[in-house]
């Protein structure tokens, strides 16, 4: 790694990547190797892809956490801390604006048209999403029966999501004591080896790096409970998303299903077509795909007195309690990342949750699915449990096409995401106003 990149350059450097980060994760990181390893050459290969690993094993955007932990790598915890920023803040500007676009004008015909052509790119982005980490993640008809098991708890008997990661991870630790006992490795760890560029962060300065980010991340979320109540709607947006930050193993995708449910029918912050719209923007705009969480909290806030001021408020704090841990977890972990990528152990437990993740996906495309395929469903109700069901008679059947075609261009003719987009919502326009 090289030792001579000015903290300008790297500055200039992360800023355009914050502009460019479309894709979502998977072009994301294929961004920033193109830029930092092939052009810029400020980080290698084997040691790109050695921070990729140690950022999938955690909770939230592993695409932003990429980012902090290479800046970190090239200038220490300001170089992380403006690398992660960067990376966000674009993308956070975009969608307050549009947030506030959409409270507006939601309601116009337009708008309506656009998103209706969007949401289908939105399923097939999603059904990819789904396919890639299943070629991954299933290694063994085990991970097959985790990732059934996991998509039944939450679409079927509607168990909590922390508790289907929890299970998936203590049934990974129960495996490989299995196999252990018996001799056998079922999990092999990537090997570990000496980082280009050795850490030298003295003991306190982590300490006071760790405290910082923690102060940073809860201090806001209890002085809004005992100001302004728990119960109240920044209260309640402080805990679910403070919650959602430290379980987002798999990124955005596995855990919006959880997010949308809560939003929607515990919380009432948004109606599923918001929902649905609000991941349909985030899809067009830089930056992490978890940015829609910045829209459910917006949409929170404005719903509770209609104030677009409340609404950028609740967004904003929102923001802060879903990527404060973010910056924790790679501050905390990364002088210690060699450890913990030789546990075996820890390689077991995470392969189970990774499986499992891959039935959290599956119940977040059905859902979606449900939302915009039909414009019906109904409940099936066995043994006191009520999975809902497509009423087939409603099939939207040019929603049907529009998603096809957006699978079609985006796994085979490998059509740029962007222009997708655009071609979605253009469809949308013509197919409402013509039909």
């Amino acid at each position: 790694m090289r030792r001579d990149i000015s903290f300008t350059d790297a500055l200039r450097v992360w800023l355009k990547i914050g502009f460019l980060s479309f894709g979502g994760p998977a072009g994301q990181i294929a961004l920033m190797h193109r830029i930092l390893v092939e052009e810029k050459r400020w980080i290698g290969e084997q040691q790109f892809l050695y921070a990729l690993n140690y950022c999938m094993l955690l909770p939230g955007p592993e695409a932003q956490q990429l980012a902090t932990y290479i800046g970190w790598l090239l200038h220490r915890t300001l170089g992380g801390l403006v690398a992660g920023l960067l990376f966000i803040l674009p993308g956070l500007a975009v969608v307050l604006g549009l947030s506030v676009l959409y409270a507006l004008f939601h309601e116009t015909a337009i708008l309506n048209s656009i998103f209706y052509g969007l949401k289908p790119v939105v399923l097939a982005i999603v059904g990819l999403a789904l396919w890639r980490l299943s070629m991954r993640a299933i290694r063994s008809s085990f991970h097959s029966i985790l990732a059934v098991a996991a998509f039944l708890a939450l679409f079927v008997f509607n168990l909590p999501f922390p508790l289907v990661i929890l299970a998936a991870g203590v049934s990974g630790l129960i495996r490989y004591w299995i196999y252990e006992r018996n001799g056998t490795a079922i999990i092999s760890p990537a090997p570990s080896s000496p980082r280009e560029n050795p850490d030298n962060t003295s003991g306190k300065s982590w300490l006071a790096v760790v405290l910082a980010c923690l102060v940073i991340w809860i201090v806001p979320v209890i002085w809004i409970g005992l100001a302004k109540g728990w119960h109240s709607t920044l209260g309640e947006v402080g805990i679910f998303f403070s919650k959602m930050a430290v379980v987002t193993f798999g990124g955005a995708y596995a855990v919006l299903s959880y997010v949308g449910q809560q939003a929607v029918s515990r919380y009432g912050w948004l109606s599923p077509d918001d929902m649905i719209n609000g991941l349909a923007m985030a899809e067009t705009t830089p930056g992490p795909l978890i940015l829609v969480l910045s829209f459910v909290a917006f949409m929170a806030g404005y719903n509770s007195d209609g104030s677009l001021i409340t609404g950028l408020g609740t967004s904003l704090f929102a923001t802060l309690v879903t990527f404060a841990p973010c910056f924790l977890f790679i501050f905390a972990g990364a002088p210690f990342i060699e450890r913990l990528r030789g546990n075996q152990l820890a390689a077991s437990a995470l392969s189970a949750v990774t499986a499992a993740v891959v039935g959290v996906i599956a119940n977040l495309g059905v859902w979606f699915a449900l939302t915009v395929l039909f414009k019906t469903t109904t409940a099936l109700s066995f043994y006191g449990i009520s999975p809902r069901i497509p009423v087939w008679s409603s099939l939207d059947v040019a929603a049907f096409v529009l998603s096809i075609l957006a699978l079609a261009a985006l796994h085979w003719w490998r059509w740029n995401l962007g222009v997708v987009l655009v071609l979605g919502g253009l469809a949308g326009l013509v197919i409402t106003r013509v039909f």
